[in-house]
């Protein structure tokens, strides 16, 4: 029993992967004329296979902006090839840009979509489809606690959170990919709504995206967001970088609110409070990014980011310290 038990602990670890990503980054605000070092991820995942049919993932971020964070502990159930369930802790399916790991982001800084309206991840369970027509159709929908990452223990609720997407991978090199996600952050049902498109061809890609989100009883008015990028992939042939891709970019967001109540005191400190209301926690602004990104070769998939980050506020928009004219210079390693 004990060796039958050794062969196939044997066989588990020579089937599980270890990964992550490391990315380290200097800022420098224009305006206030400061700047700071930033380690902004240090993932560490595993993954593997149980049998052909059962497969996992844990992954930890051990500085997401300074705090550890658990965030894919999940195992997924393949009975066929074209279906598979998967139950934990993940991402929910929802949106293009907030759906990229960091190894997998064009730019140093997340657009407004991927980290203030649709950046959702929770406790659920989620079932795929794919099947082809011609080309391949993916169908992911999933069920929700709407705790969050850290809210598990004694969480229990009779409202039930979702999420569905469906992509479309046509032969052209066009993706279409189209989203919906209820959630319920307070005592407010939000509804929210995505359609993008991606065009990629020999190095050059297009996407653009638009999120809607509307919030239930008219607590807060609805939230309009869009990212938009192109980026163009030039071969070069240098002892240290196999590539090196310009890329600009341009995303918006209305005033928007997390869908939590708050009371306001009159010196403006926010408290989080049943009572309270919604107010706008990120105002209303657009961006332009412009940059270059600069790849060196395998094993590792390791970028250097350049980025200039131009804000627009309007008039009665308030800067969070972050969130200002900058210069980004980024280090991603992912192993």
């Amino acid at each position: 029993m004990v060796l039958g038990a050794t062969v196939m602990s044997a066989t588990a670890q020579q089937k599980m992967k270890i990964g992550g990503t490391i990315r380290g980054k200097y800022e420098y605000q224009t305006q206030d004329k400061e700047g700071r070092f930033q380690v902004r991820n240090a993932r560490v995942n595993v993954s593997g296979d149980v049998n052909e049919y059962v497969s996992y993932k844990a992954e930890i971020d051990l500085c997401d902006e300074g705090t550890i964070k658990m965030l894919d502990a999940y195992t997924k159930i393949t009975p066929w090839k074209t279906l598979n369930l998967t139950i934990g802790q993940m991402r929910v399916p929802f949106t293009i840009d907030a759906h990229r790991s960091p190894d997998q982001q064009y730019f140093a800084n997340r657009s407004f979509i991927a980290k203030q309206v649709g950046n959702v991840r929770d406790v659920g369970a989620r079932l795929g489809y794919t099947f082809n027509v011609g080309f391949p159709i993916i169908l992911e929908a999933g069920m929700y606690n709407g705790s969050g990452l850290t809210h598990q223990k004694d969480y229990w609720t009779n409202h039930v959170n979702f999420s569905s997407k469906a992509q479309f991978l046509f032969p052209c090199g066009v993706d279409l990919v189209l989203s919906m996600q209820k959630i319920r952050p307070s005592d407010v049902n939000v509804m929210m709504y995505d359609a993008g498109i991606n065009y990629h061809k020999r190095g050059f890609i297009a996407e653009a995206e638009y999120l809607y989100k509307r919030y239930a009883q008219h607590a807060f008015h609805p939230v309009h967001a869009f990212d938009g990028f192109v980026s163009y992939d030039i071969p070069v042939r240098t002892k240290l970088f196999t590539k090196v891709s310009p890329l600009v970019r341009y995303d918006y967001m209305s005033d928007h609110s997390d869908g939590l109540r708050y009371k306001v005191a009159d010196d403006g400190t926010k408290t989080e409070s049943k009572d309270g209301s919604l107010i706008v926690n990120d105002y209303k602004r657009s961006r332009i990014t412009g940059g270059v990104t600069l790849s060196f070769d395998k094993p590792f998939l390791s970028d250097i980011r350049i980025n200039y980050e131009k804000y627009f506020y309007g008039h009665e928009g308030i800067a969070k310290t972050s969130e200002k004219d900058k210069i980004v210079v980024e280090f991603m390693t992912h192993f």
